[in-house]
């Protein structure tokens, strides 16, 4: 046990000892007129608790702010050049004159290794022509960009400085709620480095699909603000357990609801990312069904299960090969217990082609496992320098369609007069359930174009994807009546 836990749990016992002697105090005082040692005692105790207390903290700041860099970004774009008064006095539009127009970022960065290497955020390097790194003695160098995966919104730089101050990376795994945590970066402006803020964790397992494909974020109250984006989210050991990412806010600013990738998934990335220059994750091939909740289970005729429903299974996939059928409910990975479909599929993700994994599956109502393989995504668009992004439609909707057959028109009453696809399974989570689609609806059109078939919704879905389109529009048919829903891709 280090200096700085045995400091923190020595404030615990204090304050609690400091109690004690306070009762004791408060009840002496009635019968026993000479109570002045006890009062001064209890006083030293608790003066000695708080600058205890705050040893630590100042410990860890100490000790891991050297560490943390600003990271300020500049891209140049050529922009054309109108004349405004053209219009008004019958001129005509001169074409070809355009000027420079530089765009400054601001965010933070983690320094990892004695190699220079530095985690921070895709978003916060992405689409720029400079990267410079700000260290904690005000030196100024250029980083290189190692890589980049968009999916978890992780990037990797790397500096070249001689004896550069590191952090040791912790088990992000065992942090639980109510953890105290230290949050250090740069927000709002370069005036404002190495601001230190300091709450707990709020929650575990969050998360944010209109940010990243794959994440299992830390939620936090400590202090994050815009330009906090890459710092470090440190533990009482003085630990790197996550890399700051995001906030919640209706104001823009902090409102104490902040979100941080956990070390352990930055890691496999960035190592990655490092040896290969591409990132690999592992492949299960079976599509999302549905979430079971309580009254799922009560549908499915299970007790109080909470998992997944498998939807469909790839032919000749890794699921196929260990005997995945569709229906299954996984209730289970490696044993522990499945929450939802976004951890579960960021856990299989975490994962390399070639691991091997047990499912706890429920199937007619009886429990099994199965032991499963993973395998290579195939024709996965992999996270490199340079990415282009072509992810599978299906997760990254959060739900799944198939079309009308018969079977489920015949159960849902559904009128062979109506073409369209049906929602077989969504993700509570989504940003498309957050808009409203539910499952059993039936899609009538993508941004306008007739579907009558899952491979015309999905190639819609994908057109839409190619464009550059960050919002899509559907039309929905339910009970009988025609609405529309649009949400974040």
């Amino acid at each position: 046990m280090n200096t700085t836990v045995r400091n923190i749990f020595g404030v615990a016992a204090a304050i609690i000892v400091l109690l004690g002697f306070n009762w004791a105090t408060n009840s002496a005082t009635n019968s026993m007129p000479d109570t002045d040692t006890k009062v001064i005692s209890a006083e030293n105790r608790s003066v000695a608790s708080l600058k205890d207390f705050n040893d630590a903290i100042v410990d860890i700041a100490e000790k891991t702010n050297p560490a943390v860099v600003t990271i300020t970004t500049k891209r140049t774009e050529e922009v054309q050049v109108v004349n405004p008064f053209s219009q008004f006095f019958g001129m005509p539009m001169e074409e070809g004159q355009t000027r420079e127009r530089v765009q400054r970022g601001l965010g933070s960065g983690v320094i990892v290794s004695k190699e220079g290497y530095i985690l921070t955020n895709n978003h916060v390097i992405a689409d720029t022509d400079e990267i410079t790194v700000r260290l904690f003695n005000g030196n100024e160098v250029d980083a290189e960009l190692i890589g980049t995966d968009p999916q978890t919104d992780i990037a990797v730089l790397q500096v070249d400085v001689d004896n550069i101050p590191t952090i040791e990376l912790g088990n992000s795994d065992k942090l639980k709620v109510g953890s105290l945590v230290l949050a250090i970066g740069s927000p709002l402006s370069e005036d404002l480095a190495h601001t230190v803020s300091m709450g707990i964790v709020s929650a575990r397992g969050r998360s944010l699909n209109n940010l990243t494909f794959f994440g299992d974020y830390i939620q936090t109250d400590a202090a994050i603000n815009p330009g906090n984006s890459g710092g470090a989210l440190i533990d009482v050991n003085g630990q790197l357990v996550g890399i700051n990412s995001a906030i919640a806010s209706r104001s823009g600013g902090n409102d104490g609801i902040g979100f941080a990738i956990p070390i352990k998934l930055a890691e496999r990335i960035m190592n990655d990312l490092i040896e290969d220059g591409e990132v690999s994750r592992g492949y299960l091939g079976m599509y999302f069904g549905g979430e079971v909740d309580q009254t799922m289970s009560r549908a499915l005729g299970l007790d109080n299960v909470r998992g997944v429903i498998v939807g469909r299974v790839e032919e000749g996939g890794p699921a196929d090969k260990a005997g995945l059928q569709s229906q299954d409910v996984i209730v289970s990975l490696n044993d522990d217990q499945i929450k939802n479909w976004d951890i579960f599929r960021t856990s299989i993700a975490s994962k390399k082609p070639g691991d091997t994994i047990k499912l706890g599956i429920i199937r007619d109502g009886e429990e099994m496992s199965l032991e499963v393989t993973l395998e290579e995504r195939p024709e996965e668009a992999i996270a490199t320098a340079n990415p282009t992004v072509s992810q599978d439609v299906e997760e990254r909707l959060g739900f799944s369609v198939r079309g009308l057959d018969q079977n489920i028109r015949n159960q849902f009453r559904i009128g062979n007069d109506i073409e369209g696809v049906f929602v077989e399974g969504i993700s509570r989570s989504s940003n498309a359930y957050e808009r409203g689609l539910r499952s059993n609806d039936i899609i009538t059109r993508v941004k306008r174009t007739k579907v009558e078939t899952s491979d015309e919704f999905y190639a819609e879905v994908e057109k839409a994807v190619e464009a550059g389109d960050e919002v899509i529009l559907l039309t929905v048919l339910r009970s009988g009546l025609e609405q529309y829903i649009a949400f974040e891709l």
